[in-house]
C-alpha cells in the first residue's frame, strides 16, 4: 500500500489511500484537492489501464484541472478532453464545494464511483450516489455535453470517490464516525481488488467556520 496522504483545508478535512498494481512503478489513479474561488475542487482521475501510459494520461488530466481550476466543472472536463487527445484517455469524477451556498456540484464520466454520506439525514436519504455517464475523456472525437448535478451539503457530510480498482458495495461500509483518512484506508483494505491500480479519496465538508 502506498503511503496515505491526509490534509485539512479551511473547508475540508480529507484523506487518500492508494495502491499501485504490483509490478508497476507508478499508478494511473491520481487525485486533486484545491481551494479555488472561495470553495474547494476535488477530483479523482483514472487513466485507462495501468502502467506508464495510464499514469501519463492521469497526470495530464490532473495538471489540466489544476491549471484551469477556476472554471466551471463542465468546462474543466472539456479542457481535459482536449488535452488528453492522443493519449490512452481517462475517466474521472469531479466535485466543487461552494460554502457560500452550502452546495456541491459534481459530475462523473466513466467508472469512478462517488457517494456522499450525509451527517444529518432525518429529512432525507442517508446518502446520495453520483450518477455517472459513459465516456472516456480524450478518446472520442467529441465529448457529449456534460451536465453536472448540484446537491445541498451540510457540515459533516462526507464525500467518497473510488476508482474501479475498488469493488462496488463499499458505500455500505462507510462510517460517519471515522476520519476521512480512516475511511479511505479501510475501504482500500477491504475492497481493493488487487488486480488494478486503486484509489479512495474521502473528504468531509466543514463549511464556514
Amino acid at each position: 500500500m502506498d503511503r496515505p496522504v491526509t490534509d485539512t483545508s479551511s473547508l475540508l478535512e480529507w484523506g487518500v489511500a492508494t495502491l499501485t498494481l504490483a509490478g508497476q512503478l507508478e499508478s494511473g489513479d491520481l487525485h486533486l484537492v484545491r481551494e479555488v474561488g472561495g470553495g474547494v475542487l476535488v477530483a479523482v482521475v483514472d487513466g485507462l489501464g495501468h502502467g506508464e501510459e495510464a499514469a501519463a494520461a492521469a497526470r495530464l488530466a490532473v495538471t489540466t484541472l489544476d491549471q484551469f481550476a477556476p472554471e466551471p466543472i463542465a468546462s474543466l472536463v472539456q479542457r481535459c478532453h482536449e488535452a488528453l487527445r492522443g493519449t490512452r484517455g481517462a475517466v474521472m469524477s469531479v466535485a466543487y464545494f461552494d460554502p457560500g451556498r452550502d452546495t456541491m456540484t459534481w459530475v462523473g464520466l466513466g467508472n469512478v464511483e462517488g457517494v456522499v454520506v450525509h451527517q444529518n439525514w432525518a429529512e432525507r436519504s442517508s446518502r446520495t450516489s453520483l450518477v455517472t455517464r459513459g465516456g472516456i475523456v480524450g478518446a472520442q472525437p467529441d465529448l457529449l455535453p456534460v451536465r453536472p448535478w448540484v446537491i445541498p451539503v451540510q457540515p459533516g457530510d462526507l464525500l467518497v470517490f473510488a476508482t474501479d480498482g475498488i469493488r462496488s458495495g463499499f458505500a455500505d461500509d462507510i462510517s460517519r464516525r471515522d476520519s476521512p483518512q480512516q475511511v479511505a484506508d479501510l475501504l482500500l483494505a477491504r475492497y481493493g481488488k488487487g488486480t488494478d491500480d486503486a484509489l479512495v479519496l474521502a473528504a468531509r465538508y466543514l463549511g464556514r467556520r
